[in-house]
């Protein structure tokens, strides 16, 4: 797998006016990094109509944070995939550990929703992680097993090379996360892609793993060397250009 996939979840954190002031202030890098480097943002919903104006015909992938799986109804509050489709939205953000924390988010769910976004030729972009607690138990692949068969359950072979894994250990991401070690990723990322390979035998291989958690300048190229690694998910330390352009040199380097 030669394309690296390197993208920033903004969480709530940025105005309608910053995320296009950010998004502007990107596309001039877009276009000057090698074409295997596979570059996405994902806004809040609000600013999602502005900044796809901007991206449009650039080579950053836009994505949304969260959507329900019926395409309308009475959800008051949700944003359905026909709405995101007509947006142009490329990557729907599934199963984030802070939606499965504080709205009670499930693998069932986030399945329905997988299932809504291939429906509708968005490439869903699904979070698994383990906790702190789970990890200290020795239950970390169990508990990953679980939320990638129940999240993958009844997805076509054929639609497979449309999804996009981010293995974020809850312990590692935050405010109070610290990174991975390198060699627990490469054992978890060897342990998923087997997985995939199971599940997909004609396509496994070619989903793309990305690792997040406490990504920053000085971690990153350690974790791209990771074999089963195939890019990665940054938080706060892209969530300035200036921070996150010069992560995505560095990776250019390497390429």
């Amino acid at each position: 797998m030669n394309d690296v996939w390197i993208g920033t979840n903004w969480k709530m954190t940025k105005t309608i006016k910053e995320g296009i002031a950010y998004t502007k202030e990107l596309t001039k890098m877009a276009n000057i990094i090698k074409p295997e480097i596979k570059l996405f943002i994902i806004p809040s919903h609000t600013a999602l109509v502005s900044i796809k104006e901007i991206v449009t015909d650039t080579r950053i992938a836009l994505g949304a944070q969260n959507m329900h799986w019926e395409e309308m109804g009475a959800y008051t509050g949700e944003i359905s995939p026909s709405m995101l489709e007509e947006i142009g939205i490329d990557i729907i953000e599934l199963g984030h550990s802070e939606r499965r924390k504080y709205f009670n988010e499930t693998d069932e769910s986030i399945n329905k929703k997988v299932l809504a976004a291939l429906r509708f030729g968005i490439k869903p972009l699904i979070c698994i992680g383990e906790n702190l607690e789970q990890k200290s138990s020795g239950i970390s692949k169990e508990i990953l097993a679980m939320q990638l068969k129940v999240c993958l359950r009844g997805v076509p072979k054929e639609h497979a090379i449309d999804i996009i894994i981010a293995y974020e250990p809850v312990w590692a991401i935050g405010e109070e996360g610290s990174p991975a070690h390198p060699g627990y990723v490469a054992e978890i990322h060897t342990f998923l892609r087997n997985l995939l390979e199971d599940f997909f035998e004609e396509n496994g291989a070619s989903i793309p793993l990305l690792y997040g958690g406490s990504v920053n300048k000085e971690n990153c190229l350690e974790y791209l060397a990771i074999d089963d690694v195939n890019g990665l998910f940054i938080g706060r330390s892209a969530w300035e250009t200036s921070s996150f352009e010069e992560i995505l040199l560095m990776v250019q380097e390497v390429l």
